[in-house]
């Protein structure tokens, strides 16, 4: 697979492994066997690029993913680059299906957490850490003051900001260079797109995650798809509700005919709208199973024109479609 940098240095597959939904918010978690195989399969297939959290697990084993992650990739460490980040907890208490977040990145926790993370992930250094969420009580430059002595002392190597505005980057950056900010983008959430100039400028690169809208965007799910409840997020997602299937028509129409065109599948049109609309931004788009891990790595040799990028924006521009999903609330403790 071919490959990008993120930053000025960190040199990553083209389209990245989101491992989140192996053990997290997209029903029960996996077989561990079976995703430890697929992480291997994975990297043979020209995948260097893994993103993990401390948080994706479940209120019985909380850093599951981290855990398994650490384990697939233990034979190809030197290979791949792997992420992960730290900041958040989950209000488990809380009975939510869309779990509330608790932020906390006192330098205290965050020195905790790599110590954790390291442990977990069964490395000596992290390639790239990010703060989860920013936390309003701690400023972004104390933040940002730790990742240097982070970076000092080898226990990570690069850092960046997850669903991070402007200012934040510019002050975050003006302590400690920030490699990449990690945000929610698809076709169906461009609101960050206004701060490509910010990174152009600062020479920063941008990790898109959910880039399929969480997976609306392959056009495998309808009306009669059932979630998994309690433990799949999907359940209350504004896009997979069943009035909201029939306003997002017109854009599920619009990837089966550009893929038709272009002899690929609308899961790969929608990775590879991004991935030729700017080359610093890497999607992670994440999958349990081995032929959509061979379908969304597909998607870096699809090549969109400038002008068939620019058509797909005028279409989404005057498109109808319903509400995305935007996140979990956080909870102030």
């Amino acid at each position: 697979m071919n490959t990008r940098i993120l930053g000025k240095e960190l040199r990553v597959s083209s389209v990245g492994l989101g491992c989140m939904g192996m053990t997290h918010a997209y029903g029960a978690p996996a077989d561990k066997r079976e995703m430890t195989e697929l992480i291997a399969q994975a990297v043979d297939q020209g995948c260097t690029f893994f993103d993990t959290a401390e948080t994706y697990g479940t209120r019985e084993y909380p850093h599951d993913n981290e855990e398994l992650v650490g384990e697939a990739l233990k034979p190809f460490r030197n290979r791949v680059v792997i992420a992960t980040k730290f900041g958040i907890r989950f209000d488990w208490g809380s009975g939510a299906v869309n779990l509330p977040l608790i932020l906390d990145s006192r330098p205290e926790t965050i020195r905790a957490s790599v110590e954790g993370s390291l442990k977990r992930l069964q490395t000596d250094h992290i390639d790239l850490y990010y703060q989860h969420r920013l936390d309003p009580k701690v400023p972004i430059e104390e933040v940002a003051g730790v990742m240097a002595e982070l970076i000092r002392e080898g226990k990570i190597t690069h850092w960046g900001l997850s669903e991070a505005k402007e200012e934040t980057i510019r002050r975050a950056h003006a302590v400690c260079p920030v490699t990449a900010i990690q945000n929610r983008y698809s076709m169906m959430a461009r609101w960050y797109e206004t701060l490509f100039p910010v990174l152009e400028e600062l020479g920063i690169g941008y990790v898109a995650f959910s880039p399929m809208a969480n997976g609306l965007l392959s056009g495998k799910y309808g009306k009669d798809t059932v979630f998994g409840g309690h433990e799949d997020y999907r359940s209350v997602m504004p896009q997979y509700q069943p009035e909201n299937i029939e306003r997002n028509q017109e854009l599920l129409e619009l990837l089966k005919n550009t893929a038709e065109e272009k002899n690929a599948t609308p899961a790969q049109i929608s990775l590879a709208w991004m991935l030729c609309k700017k080359s610093y931004i890497v999607p992670i788009p994440g999958t349990r199973r081995p032929e959509r891990l061979t379908e969304n790595l597909g998607a870096a040799d699809v090549k969109l024109s400038a002008a068939e990028v620019d058509a797909l924006d005028a279409a989404l521009d005057r498109m109808p479609m319903s509400e995305v999903y935007g996140g979990a609330p956080v909870v102030r403790k």
